[in-house]
């Protein structure tokens, strides 16, 4: 009789940020992103969650991101948002939406560094051909 073991891998659902890796985002200054939520770390086919820390006086030049949206929820310091002609300095506890294929931009503008929570729908994955610059 010959017995046959079989390894799975368990689904992770849980991550920590200290456990991510950084990168440097294309098209963003002084910017280092840790991807939480995503194909890679858990799975995720339908959106990216990401944790963004940005220093002061910089940021995302303008871009839009084709067939994604993009959501920015403020957890440190303060910036300035840009999108359809509207602009909004945004503070901890402030969100903001940038519509799929709108041309946005943000900014930090406090002293100290920005952490903002980012999640986009579908994935934007950094993928080139997933970002549109004027």
């Amino acid at each position: 009789m010959t017995t046959t073991t079989t390894t799975t891998t368990a689904a992770r659902y849980f991550v920590r940020e200290d456990e991510i890796a950084g990168y440097h985002p294309a098209n963003h200054t002084g910017t280092l992103n840790k991807r939480l939520i995503g194909p890679e770390t858990v799975g995720a086919r339908q959106l990216e969650v990401l944790v963004g820390h940005i220093q002061k006086g910089k940021g995302a030049l303008p871009h839009a991101h084709p067939g994604i949206e993009q959501v920015c929820y403020m957890l440190e310091g303060r910036a300035v948002a840009e999108v359809g002609g509207q602009r909004q300095e945004l503070h901890p506890g402030d969100s903001c939406f940038f519509p799929a294929d709108a041309m946005h931009t943000f900014t930090v503008v406090s002293e100290e560094p920005v952490r903002v929570l980012v999640i986009y729908s579908p994935p934007y994955e950094e993928l080139p051909e997933r970002v549109i610059r004027p």
